[in-house]
């Protein structure tokens, strides 16, 4: 839901570098992360049964920003220097916005298991992105296993939807832009910045636009209030949002990116799972098979620029 960031302060500096000598509590931590994010399309689908796209999409991010404003200001984190809130604007646009937004519209009409194949690209689609932004030059190999990571999903879009990308499927693909250009910008200031202070600040930069957008959908939308919409809610803008990014990073600190991401590869497929155990879906063979062949590919592309 994705991070990075800033500061010079103590206590946010203890935090994004804790745990360095216990690895076994920083994979905990980064697992931690990845189940969290591997929760959010079973979430934002829970989210839809009461709230309607532009509700539940702009007070998550309100909710959200709420946490991260009161979690930066508890620890007194001065603000980032001025060179850095167009990064951090960058971030706010991806990873705040445009993917919940884009990613909510798609599960309108899609399933979760459908999405989860689709986003499965992700990490390929931000590594292409980081690629260009800071002009290394991957390895054949890397580009190879990209393209057939991509080649897969594709197939499987335009199979799961009878010879056609349909609507959701479009806008599954603009979000993976749209959030791997916030991942790759995050990842940068994150270079200057604890991480989760990166995604604390994106957050507090949409709260200005969020809380007007949130008021107006409230009194356009019609809300039904469920325990399964205000749990779908309240997980992602709190667990998704920014606590899952807390842990997430804080495990990379652990650890090192490497190996946190190793167990990223894993989110898909566990998407797929809480889609059947919370939602009733039913999977075609085709989407666990597609998520698998994505995983292969990602892990080639890191062994890669490895």
């Amino acid at each position: 839901m994705r991070a990075q960031s800033s500061a010079t302060a103590a206590p946010p500096i203890a935090v994004a570098t804790a745990e360095p000598d216990r690895p076994g509590f920083g994979t905990l931590q980064a697992a931690l992360g990845v189940i969290a994010f591997s929760l959010t399309f079973p979430a934002t689908a829970w989210g839809l049964e009461g709230f309607g796209t532009w509700s539940l999409v702009a007070v998550r991010s309100v909710l959200a920003a709420a946490i991260a404003g009161g979690a930066l200001l508890w620890l007194r984190v001065p603000l980032p220097d001025r060179r850095h809130w167009p990064g951090l604007a960058v971030v706010g646009a991806g990873v705040v916005l445009g993917f919940p937004l884009l990613t909510t519209l798609a599960l309108e009409t899609s399933t979760t298991a459908h999405a989860a194949v689709v986003v499965g690209l992700l990490p390929l689609t931000t590594a292409l992105l980081s690629a260009l932004r800071v002009g290394t030059r991957p390895s054949r190999s890397f580009w190879i296993a990209a393209l057939a990571g991509a080649a897969a999903v594709l197939a499987f879009t335009v199979q799961q939807s009878g010879g056609a990308l349909t609507t959701a499927d479009l806008y599954l693909f603009a979000a993976l832009l749209v959030c791997a250009a916030g991942y790759t910008e995050g990842g940068r200031l994150a270079r200057v910045m604890p991480g989760w202070q990166v995604i604390g600040w994106a957050l507090v930069l949409c709260l200005p636009p969020a809380v007007p957008v949130a008021a107006l959908a409230l009194a356009q939308e019609p809300v039904h209030l469920t325990a399964h919409s205000v749990a779908g809610l309240l997980w992602v803008a709190a667990g998704s949002q920014f606590l899952g990014l807390v842990v997430w990073y804080r495990g990379m600190a652990a650890i090192g990116i490497p190996k946190a991401s190793q167990l990223q590869l894993a989110q898909p497929l566990l998407t797929l799972v809480w889609s059947v155990l919370l939602l009733g879906e039913h999977l075609t063979v085709a989407a666990p098979l597609t998520a698998a062949a994505v995983l292969v590919c990602i892990a080639v592309t890191q062994r890669a620029r490895g």
